[in-house]
């Protein structure tokens, strides 16, 4: 039970009295006043509700009262009003009243929003009696979803009405309740789909489920109360049932009783209000009090109206007021009606108003706890609580009571700034409680890296392995701190496993390989792990660690790269099962991996070249270059030769044709002499083929390299001369091969052979004698042909110079008696060609291309024109006619032939037949007739 004189008490209600609406701002106005007689009253829907007794006017009427102040009333009863009920959330009053003395008191309800004459509409009528047994109704109470209506009676009994109680058709009334001592109030509590009636008499309370068939009811206590002393609680205090005593005030479930409260005095009326209890009791000082009506008292005794907070148990406010009828509650204010028709309004004061004027005290008397309780249910913001515990942890701190402070401090997390704790907790020895905050400061998630490191930094100053593993060992949703600077703190101390856990739980792949690779020297676990990773991050990783991983495991890092660079899957199935298909990394970029690891680099280079065929150029132009080192470095003939099989053959592959150059300059560093005639024979090098044979005075084979080459490289063999005529040893058999062979390719001037040979002083004549010999008779044999042909152009020319002085000077004769195309006898008319042939007109016609030429000369005549054209085409072919002059063996053969096609002179040549010109037409058909004969005599 808790001290009523204990509880402190503040005000936090303002008191005025209601006055008349007559002045602007309401200074010297009279009070307002009530209309005489007023016997019960009620608020809701914007209007204060009275009812009062026989008045003068001899009509009994129900008053309202809205904000404005502007009394309306209609005539409810004739005789009195003793009870009203308005719904708070329908326009509909409940009016229990009397018409005439000695008979039975009649129920009304009114729809406030329809109108009958004026006044409200009454929707039912029905008396207020249990059974047939006449008595007075003591209380009266409505549910707001209009289906149920109880009624209380001073002999114990208990009408509930349930259905539509706005209708007679509708609704269905029964006794629910009988007994022996007069019923003093009722309250229906709805929680969910259940409902259930309280029922408290002088004696006891029960309580009823009517969301039950027969209505189960249970007794919660052996005691009850006077009218208007019960009341039901809002959801704040979970809806309970208070009934106040002369003693204690207690609070009932529907199914037990709850917590109870020593609130002495004689109790007049109890109000619920805005998580408030409205308790008005008679002053200590006055008299007895009666043992039913406790409010019926006709003296002007003093009352005392209390307003409490259950929750954070104090007295919100405090007066006494002299004969209170009731406590109205409306349009946010507490109205205290009193006996002398005045009204009073106690106006709760805004949140921050009380708690500046109850905070400087509770402060000052340490009363904090308090201070937070009053915050809370005022719903202060977060803001003005934090600036509560602040205060409290701060005091606290001062005390010394660390354990306390560092709890309230805690409270603030989100609006204090953690730097202004923390400074406080940096000694040593209270370390403890910095853990504690740090650790909540993370649970919130507003930790930055700072306050990681300083966090871990105590477990491992305190060296609480335990609170360091519960610390990252936390499940990835529930991760509040930055991993990476957890990562960092726990290296740095030393805490390699935990690290490690840290950066693999949460896939910091290069912290992970960083503490297995520096710290730990793990290699075997960081290359399996590697082996594990998406191919990316495996690509990027061996590329970073690759070196020392081979250093120290090199078997197994060449197989991992292997892997990695033909069909990489990871082995933990990190990359999702949708992926069907390997990746493959780029081989050539990780050959620096293997430096001063020769064996294993030409182990990974044969893989990829038997795997991969299209591997990278750079692997086998490395594989060649090893390949080449190893050969030249063996000592062992049968390895020696294995090896120059295994370099010929990687040349031969085919795969050097675009990097012919660096394979060349390979083979020559390495003088690996069949590498370097292939290349050379690969690249047409045929000339330097025969330097190398010459270099090495391989004799033989320069003259094979001829034999094979010298079609292709006519000049080979003019070199082979040169290099066996320089030299003073007796190559006279190897001179003589090539003499022969310049002799049957006419390769070079003997005049030339005779001065390259000068020059040796082993070659005498003999070597040169057959050479000379049967080039000379060559020249005889070419000569005595030449001569046969001038002699034979120049008869020739001697006849057609003498065919066209006869065509110039005497007539032709025309003797044809055929048709040259289809040898047909002639007959005129006909047409007759100076070349001698002749034709019927029409056949001339039919066959002939053009009136001017012969039909039967015309295609020997065009392959003339045409040879004439390309020579004067190609007169002018300078570039052409200098590249064969400088390639030619036989320079004058050159520029004979070019003379011979008229390069050297200008050629007039007239085709056509100008009208008007009879000479100059005789003079074009003659030399045109001259070209055609002499083409046709050849």
């Amino acid at each position: 039970m808790a001290a009523y004189l204990q509880w402190r008490r503040f005000v936090f209600f303002d008191r005025e009295t209601v006055r008349e609406p007559s002045a602007p701002d309401g200074a010297g106005a009279k009070p307002f006043a009530l209309p005489p007689g007023i016997a019960v009253c009620d608020s809701g829907r914007g209007s204060l509700v009275f009812g009062d007794i026989l008045c003068g006017a001899g009509r009994c009427q129900i008053w309202f009262l809205p904000r404005s102040l502007q009394l309306s009333n209609f005539q409810a009863y004739k005789l009195r009003v003793t009870h009203l009920y308005q719904l708070k959330q329908h326009s509909i009053l409940v009016s229990i009243g009397e018409d005439e003395e000695g008979i039975n008191p009649l129920v009304k309800v009114w729809n406030l929003e329809k109108r009958d004459g004026g006044n409200p509409l009454c929707t039912r009528i029905f008396p207020a009696i249990p059974g047939n047994k006449p008595t007075v109704v003591s209380c009266l109470t409505v549910h707001e979803n209009l289906n149920f209506m109880a009624i209380g009676f001073a002999d114990g009994s208990v009408v509930l009405t349930k259905g539509d109680i706005t209708r007679d058709r509708h609704s269905k009334t029964q006794i629910l309740h009988e007994g022996s001592y007069p019923v003093t109030g009722l309250a229906f509590r709805q929680s969910g789909k259940t409902t259930h009636l309280f029922v408290v008499t002088t004696e006891n309370i029960q309580s009823y489920m009517l969301s039950v068939k027969d209505y189960p009811h249970l007794e919660l206590d052996t005691h009850g109360c006077g009218l208007r002393c019960s009341s039901l609680s809002d959801p704040s205090q979970d809806l309970q049932f208070i009934v106040a005593g002369n003693e204690c005030v207690y609070l009932y479930q529907p199914d037990e009783r709850g917590p109870c409260f020593a609130f002495e005095g004689q109790k007049l009326i109890v109000h619920w209000y805005r998580g408030y209890l409205i308790i008005v009791s008679k002053d200590r000082k006055t008299s007895p009090k009666s043992e039913f009506a406790g409010n019926e008292a006709q003296n002007s005794d003093k009352q005392v109206l209390n307003i409490y907070d259950l929750c954070n148990k104090f007295i919100a406010y405090s007066s006494i007021f002299d004969d209170i009828v009731d406590v109205l509650a409306e349009w946010g204010s507490l109205y205290v009606l009193t006996r002398d028709g005045k009204i009073h309004v106690l106006q709760e004061k805004d949140t921050q108003t009380k708690l500046e004027a109850c905070k400087l005290m509770l402060f000052r008397k340490n009363l904090f706890e308090m201070a937070i309780n009053l915050a809370k249910s005022h719903h202060l913001d977060s803001d003005g609580l934090s600036e509560i515990f602040r205060q409290y942890g701060d005091h606290l701190y001062n005390k010394g009571n660390h354990d306390g402070a560092i709890q309230q401090y805690i409270r603030t997390i989100g609006k204090l700034e953690p730097s202004y704790v923390i400074r406080k907790f940096l000694d040593a020895q209270r370390i403890h409680n910095l853990t504690a905050y740090l650790q909540m400061l993370h649970l919130q998630s507003l930790a930055n890296a700072d306050h990681t490191t300083l966090l871990l930094n105590c477990y491992t100053k305190l060296k609480d392995s335990s609170k360091l593993e519960e610390f990252i060992k936390t499940s990835e949703s529930e991760v509040h701190f930055d991993v990476e600077t957890a990562i960092k703190v726990l290296r740095q101390a030393g805490y390699y496993s935990h690290a490690v856990y840290l950066a693999e739980k949460h896939e910091h792949h290069e912290w992970y390989l960083k503490i297995q690779l520096e710290d730990i020297k793990n290699y075997q676990e960081a290359l399996h792990y590697i082996g594990k990773l998406p191919f990316e991050q495996a690509e990027s990783n061996m590329k970073r660690y690759g070196k020392i991983l081979m250093h120290h495991v090199p078997n197994e890092t060449t197989e991992l790269l292997k892997i990695l660079c033909t069909d990489y899957r990871p082995s933990g199935g990190n990359e999702g099962p949708g992926m069907l298909e390997g990746k493959k990394a780029n081989s050539e970029e990780f050959i620096p991996v293997f430096a001063n690891n020769s064996r294993e680099l030409k182990a990974f280079l044969e893989h990829m070249t038997e795997v991969q065929a299209d591997s990278p150029q750079g692997v086998y132009d490395t594989l060649l270059e090893l390949r080449l080192q190893n050969w030249a470095h063996e000592q062992d003939e049968q390895i020696k030769e294995k090896l120059h099989n295994e370099a010929l053959t990687l040349l031969k592959s085919g795969r050097f044709k675009t990097v012919f150059d660096k394979a060349l300059v390979l083979c020559q560093m390495h003088n690996f002499k069949d590498g370097v005639l292939y290349l050379y024979e690969q690249g047409k090098l045929f000339q330097q083929i025969m330097h190398y044979h010459m270099q090495n005075e391989q004799y033989k084979k320069v003259i094979e390299v001829c034999e094979l080459y010298g079609d292709q490289e006519a000049c080979l063999w003019e070199q082979a001369l040169g290099y066996f005529a320089r030299k003073e040893e007796n190559c006279k058999e190897y001179i003589a091969a090539v003499l022969k062979h310049i002799e049957n390719k006419n390769l070079m001037p003997p005049l030339l052979v005779v001065q390259t040979l000068a020059h040796n002083s082993t070659a005498t004549l003999s070597v040169i004698k057959d050479y000379l010999v049967n080039k000379l008779q060559k020249q005889s044999r070419q000569i005595e042909q030449d001569e046969q042909r001038i002699q034979k152009y120049r008869e020739e020319t001697t006849r057609i110079r003498l065919e066209i002085e006869e065509l110039k000077a005497s007539p032709k004769i025309f003797q044809k008696t055929k048709c040259s195309i289809c040898t047909s006898a002639l007959e005129l008319p006909s047409v007759h060609f100076l070349c001698g042939h002749s034709f019927h007109q029409h056949c001339f016609e039919s066959y002939s291309e053009s009136d001017s030429e012969c039909p039967t000369c015309m295609p020997e005549n065009r392959k003339v024109m045409d040879m004439i054209r390309a020579q004067e085409q190609k007169r002018d072919l300078h570039d052409q006619f200098q590249h064969q002059l400088k390639c030619s063996n036989d320079g004058f053969s050159v520029v004979a032939d070019y003379f011979g096609r008229g390069v050297f002179n200008k050629l007039t040549l007239i085709t056509d037949l100008p009208s008007g010109k009879s000479a100059t037409t005789i003079e074009a058909g003659l030399q045109r007739e001259l070209l055609i004969h002499t083409k046709r005599s050849t």
